[in-house]
């Protein structure tokens, strides 16, 4: 597959005193008809990357590429890529339909097409009824739409999303991340989309770039990075997760053998550089509480918090961790423990990740 982005020891340095390093040697690869995103946390460097790709800054060294072609001598308008920021920097005074056909206009296109372009993209956002309405007349969820439409309608190659969601109550926020994935298939266009929400970039995205300081740390599905995190900055960031130290005790292929505190064993999988103490991860939902003597932990429930959908049980470990377990609730979801009773913790040992620090 054709790759939209592609990006080599790419390097942005803040000068300053000292300087600042943004980025410390990027490297990455987004295919065609994709849905990237970027994720982490605030100064991680992924809003970076976004404005290096749009020509917003420079990039202080290494490559950057758009379909083969190298985008460091190429000025923004030139770049056939357009974004959506935070603020949707729509024209308040302008119907629904000037805003989505103005960047149209500024390219000097046909009044014919501009107007079936616009249609085009009013009923692509399912916005039509919408045309005649000014921006500040509609909701903030109808204006993220129309600032879609707006940079969608010249057909970019790239779609740039800088955060676009976050001004969205709850509900409606869930709505347009649906919304989005569905435009994203639709149109064919790549979509670089960049969040610190860990659910949004889980929900939407065929890949994710997980970033801190700089620098990407673990690219995958959002399944490979929610069942097999690289490291435990990764585990720690996508999801609840609960960590345990262990030591390894035997060796086998990729299997490995390991003992816990309380002195049970378990058996998983991990790379070949798994030696001594480790620190394994285990998800809340793949851990569920038993009789004190039926489990490889055990420890005193302590708060029971119901959350509708699962209800989540915090256990104070006898060696003094913390361990969190989450179950579906439904109509058997009762499991007679209460908070105070003396617990066991149970899990299959193929759901214990063994991280690198």
């Amino acid at each position: 597959m054709a790759k939209a982005i592609s990006a080599r020891a790419l390097r942005k340095v803040y000068p300053g005193n000292p300087p600042v390093e943004a980025l410390g040697g990027v490297d990455v690869e987004i295919s065609d008809n994709e849905f990237f995103t970027l994720l982490g946390p605030s100064g991680c460097g992924k809003t970076t990357i976004l404005r290096l790709i749009a020509g917003f800054e420079h990039p202080t060294s290494g490559t950057l590429e758009m379909f083969g072609q190298s985008l460091l001598d190429l000025p923004p308008f030139k770049r056939q890529i357009n974004t959506v920021f935070q603020s949707y920097a729509l024209f308040p005074h302008l119907t629904v339909a000037q805003n989505i056909g103005f960047g149209l206009e500024m390219l000097g296109k046909p009044k014919s097409e501009i107007k079936a372009t616009v249609a085009e993209m009013m009923e692509l956002v399912q916005m039509t009824e919408m045309a005649d309405r000014q921006t500040s007349q509609i909701s903030g969820g109808q204006q993220q739409r129309v600032a879609l439409a707006r940079a969608l309608a010249p057909r970019p190659k790239i779609l740039l999303l800088d955060e676009p969601l976050s001004a969205l109550d709850f509900k409606l926020r869930k709505n347009m991340q649906l919304e989005l994935k569905r435009l994203q298939t639709e149109t064919g266009i790549t979509f670089i989309f960049v969040t610190h929400d860990q659910e949004e970039a889980l929900t939407m995205s065929d890949r994710i770039a997980v970033m801190s300081n700089g620098a990407i740390r673990q690219i995958g599905t959002p399944r490979d990075i929610y069942d097999h995190p690289a490291d435990r900055f990764v585990a720690d960031f996508i999801g609840d997760t609960n960590f345990l130290d262990a030591e390894v005790t035997g060796t086998q292929g990729e299997e490995v053998t390991l003992k816990l505190s309380s002195g049970a064993s378990l058996h998983t999988r991990a790379d070949g550089g798994s030696r001594g103490r480790v620190t394994i991860a285990i998800r809340p939902e793949h851990a569920r509480l038993v009789r004190e003597n039926e489990g490889l932990l055990s420890g005193t429930l302590g708060e029971v918090v119901y959350f509708g959908t699962d209800t989540h049980f915090h256990v104070a470990l006898d060696d003094g961790t913390a361990f969190v377990l989450r179950q579906q609730n439904g109509p058997e979801a009762a499991n007679g423990f209460a908070g105070g009773d003396r617990v066991g913790i149970a899990f299959p040992g193929a759901v214990a990740q063994v991280l690198r620090d």
